[in-house]
């Protein structure tokens, strides 16, 4: 496969492409991922190509055709389709899906066929002859039949066919679709019964009222309603016109047939370019746009969603509230509440049927011109074709839909105006007229008989129509465009033209145009017959295919969400904190990371939370979110503070300390916030936050269990010392204003006064070290842990372990001080008997015994430690307890001088906790840290231990100790370069992605 230069590089854009569906819409995208294979797959091609060329061909069969998105095509065979009209037998392609069979002529033009397999009565094998070899009949309950030959596999085909067929319902909801299709049959519709049967809003009659029920717009559009009923013969030569329209379209119903298996060929095209008559305007579009099809399909759906939506309050029916009077305020259908409120219903029911797209603006006044011919059901399958399928992408927040065909026309205009282009492009009018010109099918911006003429030709042709007729105004204007000096002064010329498109032929009264009210001036401009602008736009750029727009959609999609992206990332480095130390590149890399992270969830790890609960209607800042594993392989790869095997815990906590909505997600300002803290700052800062990666909620229930009791005591305590801080502040605030109040009196208020102060309430308190609570003796052993496990290949680690040990050594016995002279609750400290001052027994709870697991046997760290042996340690533990805490048991405590304090804490800063008696990851059971108070060395487990309660120590204290380790503060102090390790985080994601490629397509293979 990739000998072929051409077939890689398709294959690179198809992967592309999906690539950018799935950013642009991953719901949709998972819906679309089954797609029907070959019960004998080609061995000697890739199943990766096999399912690519697969989607490929569907979605071109369904844009072809204009079918739900919910078609699969089957298969295609090449045959010949005999067109009574002509008289010819036409070559062509069968294509097959499980509702549908279509044909498409080789000839462009030729002609096109849908046939809904609904609609389907006999499938029969006719006779073969020399002039008809294998030749197919298939009859339809509209008494058409449609003769197929030159079929290669008949038989095989027959059977297929049947088995499609035996899978439809057997029972049609069929008498309201039937009926409905007769009256699309008929000349007459507004006269037949039939209409009644599918009203959407019938079924919701007891829920809006009498004069809801008896709602006109369920069966006719709004324009039959509020238009005059002048007789064709008043109207002379328009009425004539419209006549005679009227009278081509029933021949070419006669002789091409009518309904959705009509051919349709050049004379269609021709037809449609002439204007189609206002009685005919409603059923043409469903036919030419395939809303027709899922509108029979899912009959009574969109009155379901009506009275689901009915009384649901969301941002979207907020917005449609707002623009509900800004739809076609100038006619007359929507100046009263009948209008209005099908407008609301209809859009409601799609914002409630596509919470994705909701409503954008500009739907609304596309929605109103489709009310005007057809009913409210009708106008909602018509705004779905149109939203789904026939403009992707368009209503959305981000209409990237328009930017991509903006970009298309960006490009037609280089190609076919290259005089005018460069001047365009300096003023900057492209992307100004673009996406109003292409949101609202020029509706919003020509008079409104003019526009309806091109949504005419837009739903039988498509996005096409909208270029060549785009083109065709640049071109029109082009001389005056190229003397234009700003973007205002082209926008007028283009506005003062665009107002005078007119329709000649049009039997609907004048509607006053506000654009052109605006745009007026002393000296119009000459009127333009939208028909032969309509014949120019074909003359000029007929050249244009829609296989080519949809080769440039790829392009430009590429393009368009590179940019949005770009615009992303700025967004949210804009939207981190000045102080966070990063440089502006830093943050952009770290941004990208941690958007590869998250994305690479949803490719390769869809399962995670992160992934499914993406939503990219979220602001920047909050759609790339990652969760607590993605956080910790991002954490072990970022962080300066590498701790082994212990790396893992200190990430999730770190992942508890950010996460402060508890949702199990942080997004890019919280990670980025966690990084800032370990990579920038002073030694205080750096402290602090290992100070409270040893604290609730960092440090979690489970990982400090033996400690629940001293932690409960230590929170109560300080809630109620804290409450009765809090308690007197604020009294004393309100004494303040109560003061203030009197001093001001009857004079006027002082809003400045309430403006500072409100300032000062919104203003970020900065944390200080005396906010933080003090950290009890399982917390301390699980810091001096992580301390511990951060020195390990460090090339100071015996120096750094000699000097943790002094720290936690001198911590532990200020701890013990501290505890003497604290006061227990409800008891002064003069109260306390002697004989709590002696020391307690080694079983007493009071034993604040810790186990630090020493390292394994041979270890080379373990003969590092010099004098030091593991079977003395216990000995020298019990040896500095009895120093530091007393002469004996029973005894009462001594003053120590500071020659013993200075004795003893040498001694235990290498008989305890020796330099080379522990590994990184191996604190944990047998050898102790003691304090003043410890007599022996009692191993305690490390679940269902007792902790000493009274124990505690406080940030600034530790920070005093470390800063007389000069050692420690070094490594604190210590700058890492973060550039170094995104770009080794990268390459892991770029190996990661590969070999997960390489995985999936054995896998599939």
């Amino acid at each position: 496969m990739f000998l072929n230069i051409t077939e890689t590089f398709k294959l690179m854009e198809q992967l592309a492409n999906l690539a950018m569906r799935q950013l642009l819409d991953s719901e949709g995208f998972l819906e679309d991922k089954a797609l029907p294979r070959p019960p004998q797959p080609h061995k000697k091609i890739s199943a990766l190509k096999r399912d690519l060329d697969a989607r490929a061909k569907n979605e071109c069969y369904q844009a072809t055709f204009r079918l739900p998105r919910d078609e699969r095509l089957d298969g295609h065979t090449g045959c010949t389709l005999w067109t009574p009209f002509n008289k010819v037998h036409i070559p062509g392609q069968m294509f097959i899906s499980s509702n549908y069979i279509c044909f498409a002529s080789k000839e462009e033009d030729a002609c096109h066929l849908i046939i809904p397999l609904r609609e389907v009565t006999i499938v029969e094998k006719a006779d073969s002859s020399g002039v008809l070899p294998s030749p197919l009949s298939i009859s339809t309950k509209s008494k058409m039949t449609f003769l197929f030959a030159n079929l290669k596999d008949r038989d095989f085909l027959v059977q297929r066919i049947s088995d499609f067929l035996q899978k439809m319902p057997s029972k049609q909801p069929g008498s309201s679709r039937a009926a409905r299709k007769t009256s699309i049959a008929d000349p007459a519709p507004e006269s037949s019964p039939a209409t009644q049967p599918s009203s959407p809003t019938s079924p919701l009659g007891g829920h809006q009222g009498a004069c809801a029920q008896e709602a006109p717009t369920a069966s006719q559009g709004l324009l039959k309603l509020f238009q005059r009923s002048t007789p064709m013969e008043d109207l002379g030569a328009k009425g004539a016109k419209e006549k005679m329209k009227e009278e081509s379209w029933n021949i070419h119903f006669f002789e091409f047939g009518r309904g959705m298996c009509m051919y349709r060929t050049a004379r269609t095209r021709e037809l449609v370019l002439k204007g189609i008559p206002e009685s005919l305007r409603g059923e043409l579009w469903l036919l030419f746009s395939g809303a027709w099809n899922e509108m029979v399909t899912h009959p009574g759906y969109y009155a379901e969603l009506v009275e689901k939506s009915t009384g649901k309050y969301s941002l979207a029916t907020e917005e449609i509230e707002r623009d509900l009077h800004r739809s076609m305020p100038e006619h007359p259908a929507f100046q009263n509440e009948l209008g209005i409120a099908a407008l609301r219903r209809v859009l409601t029911a799609y914002a409630f049927r596509n919470p994705t797209i909701g409503y954008c603006q500009a739907m609304n006044i596309v929605t109103s011109v489709l009310l005007l011919y057809g009913s409210e059901e009708e106008a909602f399958w018509l705004l779905v074709a149109l939203c789904e399928r026939m403009l992707p992408d368009y209503y959305n927040t981000r209409v990237v839909g328009a930017l991509v065909d903006q970009g298309i026309f960006e490009e037609l205009t280089r190609d076919f105006l290259p005089q005018l282009s460069e001047k365009m492009q300096d003023l900057g009018v492209i992307s100004s007229i673009s996406l109003s010109w292409f949101l609202t099918l020029f509706l919003s911006v020509m008079p409104f008989e003019s526009a309806v003429v091109i949504v005419d030709c837009f739903f039988y042709e498509g996005i096409k129509v909208i270029l060549q007729v785009a083109l065709a105004i640049l071109d029109a204007n082009m001389e005056q465009l190229l003397g234009c000096s700003d973007e205002g002064e082209a926008m007028t010329v283009l506005g003062r033209y665009l107002d005078n498109v007119v329709n000649k032929q049009s039997v609907s009264p004048p509607i006053p145009h506000l654009h052109a009210l605006l745009t007026s001036g002393d000296k119009p401009p000459e009127e333009v017959d939208i028909f032969d602008l309509l014949k120019v736009s074909y003359e000029k750029f007929s050249s244009l295919r829609a296989e080519d727009i949809e080769q440039m959609r790829f392009k430009q999609r590429l393009k368009v969400i590179q940019s949005l992206e770009d615009t992303a990332k700025r967004s949210v480095v804009r939207a981190i904190p000045g102080d966070i130390g990063f440089s502006i590149e830093e943050l952009e890399d770290l941004y990208m990371v941690f958007k590869a992270k998250h994305l690479a969830s949803q490719y390769w790890g869809s399962s995670r939370p992160a992934a499914v609960r993406r939503d990219p209607s979220l602001p920047y800042l909050e759609q790339y979110r990652i969760d607590v594993n993605q956080f910790q392989e991002l954490f072990a790869s970022l962080t300066p503070w590498a701790c082994g095997s212990h790396t893992p815990v200190l990430a999730g906590r770190m992942f508890r300390l950010l996460d402060e909505n508890k949702d199990s997600l942080i997004n890019f300002k919280e990670f980025v916030t966690g990084m800032s803290g370990m990579y920038h700052g002073d030694l205080t800062e750096k402290l602090k936050v290992l100070y409270k990666l040893h604290l609730p909620p960092a440090l979690s229930p489970e990982e400090a269990e033996s400690a629940l009791e001293a932690t409960h005591y230590f929170t109560e305590d300080s809630s109620s010392e804290e409450a009765l801080q809090q308690d007197e502040r604020e009294g004393a605030r309100n004494e303040d204003v109560q003061e203030k109040r009197e001093e001001k009196g009857t004079s006027p208020p002082d809003y400045r006064h309430y403006l500072r102060m409100w300032a000062k309430e919104k203003e970020v308190q900065k944390e200080t070290i005396k906010d933080l609570p003090k950290m009890n003796q399982e917390q301390f052993i699980e810091l001096c842990k992580t301390l511990y496990n951060m020195f390990s290949e460090d090339p100071m680690e015996q120096d750094l372990y000699h000097a943790i040990a002094t720290v936690a050594s001198l911590l532990l016995r200020i701890g013990e001080v501290g505890k003497r002279f604290s006061a227990r609750p409800g008891r002064k400290p003069r109260d306390i008997a002697p004989e709590e001052d002696e020391l307690p027994a080694p079983d007493l709870p009071q034993n604040p015994a810790r186990e630090l697991q020493p390292p394994a046997a041979g270890d080379p760290q373990a003969k590092a430690g010099g004098d030091t042996h593991p079977g003395k340690a216990p000995q020298e533990s019990q040896v500095v307890g009895e120093g530091g805490g007393g002469e004996g048991q029973g005894s009462p405590s001594q003053p120590l001088s500071d020659d013993e304090t200075k004795d003893d804490l040498s001694m235990s800063s290498y008989s305890v906790v020796s330099t080379g008696s522990l590994q990184c990851e191996d604190l944990a059971d047998d050898t102790v840290l003691v304090g003043g108070e410890a007599r022996s060395p009692v191993t305690t487990p490390h679940c269902g231990g007792t902790v000493d309660t009274d124990w505690s120590i406080s940030f600034e204290q530790i920070l005093a100790s470390i800063l007389t380790e000069s050692v420690l503060v070094n490594f604190l102090e210590k700058k890492v370069d973060i550039g170094l390790k995104i770009k080794d985080q990268k390459k892991v994601e770029r190996q990661f992605s590969t070999s997960s490629d390489h995985e999936q397509s054995a896998a599939l293979g």
